[in-house]
Formats: C-alpha cells, sequence, structure tokens
C-alpha cells in the first residue's frame, strides 16, 4: 500500500494532460470592389482664423486646397465596409476587383493582398473602417410577388 500511493502520483504527474488545442479560424476574405476619392478635409492658408478684426480692415486673403483621400469599398458575404488609408501621405493603392484577406481590431481593419506582387501590399496595412453596413440581399419571395390563396 506504501508503495501504490508514489506510484500513481508519478503516473498522474509524467501523463500528461493537453487542453484540447484551439483550431485558427480561417482568414476572413473580402473582394475589393471599387476605389473612389472622397474629399477628406482642407488646408488653409491665410488669415481667416485672426478674427473679426482682421475681417473688418478688408484683409480675408484665404488659400484653400481640399484634399481627396482613396476611399476603398470591401464586400464580404453578409457586410460592406468603406474603409481609408491610415497613412494619408503615403497611402497604398490596393488592386481593385482582386481577393483581401482582413482583420478587425477596434474602428481598424488590417488588409492583405495574398497575390500582390508588391512587398508592401503582402504585409498587413492598416485602414481605418468609415462605414460598415449589411449587404442588401433580396429576399426570395418578396420579389415573387402575393402568393395566390
Amino acid at each position: 500500500m506504501n508503495l501504490r500511493i508514489p506510484m500513481v502520483l508519478a503516473f498522474v504527474l509524467l501523463v500528461p494532460i493537453g487542453a484540447p488545442a484551439k483550431k485558427k479560424s480561417p482568414p476572413d476574405r473580402a473582394m475589393l470592389e471599387k476605389m473612389e476619392a472622397v474629399p477628406c478635409g482642407a488646408k488653409q492658408k491665410g488669415l481667416s482664423g485672426l478674427g473679426s478684426f482682421w475681417a473688418s480692415v478688408g484683409i480675408t486673403d484665404v488659400h484653400s486646397n481640399e484634399k481627396l483621400c482613396p476611399q476603398y469599398l470591401l464586400r464580404t458575404d453578409d457586410m460592406d465596409y468603406k474603409i481609408r488609408p491610415m497613412d494619408m501621405k503615403h497611402p497604398l493603392v490596393l488592386p481593385v476587383g482582386h481577393e483581401v484577406i482582413f482583420k478587425i481590431s477596434k474602428d481598424r481593419m488590417f488588409v492583405r493582398v495574398p497575390d500582390g506582387d508588391d512587398k508592401h501590399i503582402k504585409k498587413m496595412q492598416p485602414y481605418e473602417v468609415v462605414a460598415a453596413e449589411p449587404n442588401a440581399i433580396p429576399n426570395e419571395n418578396a420579389s415573387a410577388g402575393p402568393t395566390p390563396r
């Protein structure tokens, strides 16, 4: 009996107790439908911010340039995402019509083009999610009209 307890303890400690391994879910995929240039701000140079004193004198010299940013439409099976690059100084141009792999974290989407030629496109690049809306899938019964009784 004295020998049996240490043997059982040694057996329990030596046998690995493995937790079930988590299976990695496949990465989310989407189709890059279109790119459009949208206004995302303006640069103003001049005296507009100095108050009403300068305006009353007649000095209202303001130069403004409207800034355009690329905005992409990513379409999944159930959602449409509108995204913009986080780095506006050097935005990467994504190939429209290609499939992309993405991951969402808070308000950012990390996008990668698996079949891209450029080394920067093959890495996960951060994009800002501007809008997300469900796909408008037409109901099959609604298009057929009312059913006869």
